[in-house]
């Protein structure tokens, strides 16, 4: 079969990696457009699965528009029997229906869990013990496609959005080779989504990261381990922003209001939250570096606060 690949970022490389080592004949990835960043923004950003097909002779799309007739048509030249997506826009139809054994998506959730932009930021920030990854066949609505496989994974205590997403990446790889090699067989078996088991997995905006102290320790740990490494929890200290990659919980009841802070100065930051309290660990002051707790103590000297 003719593959056509799309994806952009470093997830998606050990879906595209993994067929081109088991033999399949990927015609061309579509991909984003570069982009201007780096140092004064004057250095040539291009995706890592631009980067992995120009070093495999790959040949590389990067429309602007998925609806472009010049696009629509060179994608066409390549005759492909299917299209693999994996973190990837949302495709029209035009492209979507356009290959004969049809288009499919890995998505990084359980399905019909987590439809959405944000599937493993979720699973971790709502302390799901488990997550997984589908695949099933592009239609209209966004990630409602009938199922074709499913795999899942264990989310530990200590795991971060960051861990998972690495894990997943690898899993995902797997499960995008075993449905190339059952569509290529010629006997997918689909499984409608059940509606009624329908969670979402909305974009992530910087309000949303916010700390709430008057919150659980646990929600609170899940949260900034959920958000880790990025977009980061945070929360304000003087009104200044302070992210938090990590923290430990304790338990321990306490009467204190919620976001007040106590410190030794040297070695310890916690913060009280409503049923116990979070020692802050792995931290970013806005304007500084990351770091551990001990090296911002060392330059900061603080009475008892308050977080907002």
């Amino acid at each position: 079969m003719k593959i056509i690949f799309m994806g952009t970022p470093d997830f998606a490389v050990p879906s595209l990696d993994i067929l081109v080592k088991q033999g399949y004949d990927v015609v061309a990835v579509v991909t984003a457009t570069d982009k201007m960043g780096g140092r004064g923004g004057k250095k040539v950003l291009t995706s890592a699965v631009k980067r992995y097909a120009v070093d495999h002779d790959i040949p590389v799309l990067q429309p602007k528009n998925l609806k472009a007739p010049d696009f629509v048509e060179t994608l066409r030249s390549y005759h492909a029997d299917l299209q693999i997506v994996v973190a990837f826009r949302m495709l029209p139809e035009v492209v979507w229906a356009m290959p004969p054994h049809g288009t499919y998506n890995l998505h990084g959730s359980l399905l019909p869990r987590y439809r959405g932009a944000a599937p493993i930021h979720w699973a971790v920030i709502n302390g799901d013990k488990n997550t997984g990854v589908t695949t099933f066949k592009l239609k209209h609505e966004i990630d409602t496609g009938n199922i074709l496989l499913q795999r899942s994974m264990p989310i530990a205590e200590t795991d971060t959005t960051g861990t998972v997403h690495d894990q997943m990446m690898q899993l995902g790889a797997e499960v995008v080779l075993e449905t190339v090699q059952l569509i290529e067989a010629g006997n997918p078996a689909f499984t409608p989504q059940d509606e009624s088991q329908v969670s979402k997995a909305p974009k992530l905006y910087h309000d949303t990261c916010k700390i709430d102290w008057d919150d659980t320790v646990d929600n609170i740990y899940d949260k900034i381990r959920g958000l880790n490494p990025f977009p980061t929890a945070w929360t304000t200290l003087d009104d200044i922003e302070l992210k938090i990659y990590w923290a430990d919980r304790d338990t321990t009841p306490h009467q204190e209001t919620p976001g007040t802070i106590s410190s030794d100065h040297k070695r310890y930051l916690r913060v009280a939250a409503r049923d116990g309290y979070l020692y802050l660990k792995d931290v970013k002051l806005s304007g500084k570096r990351r770091m551990p707790i001990t090296d911002l103590l060392n330059g900061l000297k603080w009475d008892a606060v308050k977080m907002k």
